[in-house]
């Protein structure tokens, strides 16, 4: 059975998004389907909205309104300035504010290296990175990239940039989650919990 060509081009262009498989959008255009116009007609404002008064942080490269001269974390005088942590996605940077633990600043790279899909340095905020650090805005970073290989190339090629101009650099560490039961962990995670192990003084 083929959908009418409204609906196909809908499923189509939800199934564009991160996360969302043929399934997905599937459900979720036919729950837009069923929604009041009303409902719709928000959700299409809100989605204008945020392409027109979003954009980059020009320091960390974060979003902001576009109105701002910059991000509230950058322009936040209580923030410790040279501590900067360098993550993928603003979404990163969202789940490390929520921890509450970290008191510097970020910068953002909108991706992670991938040479097998042509993603650069120059494809991310690397470069911007760079000035910071030749601005002496960066007296140490803390790399926060993921656990893919992607990830993990991301913060070798950073580590090696960053220690050329003698910043030091630091990455997360990775392990076990809080309430976790080791029968349960992949080897990978177990593995890296026993390597960043610390000494319990």
């Amino acid at each position: 059975m083929s959908f009418p060509a409204p609906l196909a081009t809908l499923i189509r262009e939800l199934g564009r998004l991160p996360g969302i498989g043929p399934k997905s959008a599937q459900r979720l255009a036919f729950h837009l389907f069923q929604r009041d116009a009303a409902d719709v007609d928000a959700l299409a404002d809100a989605l204008r909205a945020a392409k027109r008064d979003l954009g980059r942080c020009p320091r960390c490269a974060g979003v902001m309104h576009a109105e701002e001269e910059a991000c509230p974390i950058c322009r936040d005088p209580a923030r410790e300035t040279g501590e900067v942590c360098v993550v993928e996605q603003p979404a990163d940077l969202l789940a490390i504010e929520r921890s509450g633990e970290y008191r510097g600043r970020y910068h953002v790279l909108h991706g992670a290296l991938s040479p097998m899909n042509g993603v650069g340095p120059d494809d991310v905020t690397i470069p911007r990175l760079l000035e910071r650090v030749a601005n002496g805005e960066v007296r140490e970073a803390i790399l926060a990239t993921s656990t893919t290989v992607e990830g993990e190339a991301t913060a070798m090629y950073l580590a090696k940039a960053l220690g050329e101009h003698e910043v030091p650099v630091s990455r997360i560490a990775y392990g076990l989650p809080v309430g976790g039961d080791l029968e349960y962990a992949d080897e990978v995670t177990l593995g890296r919990a026993i390597h960043h192990r610390r000494r319990l003084d």
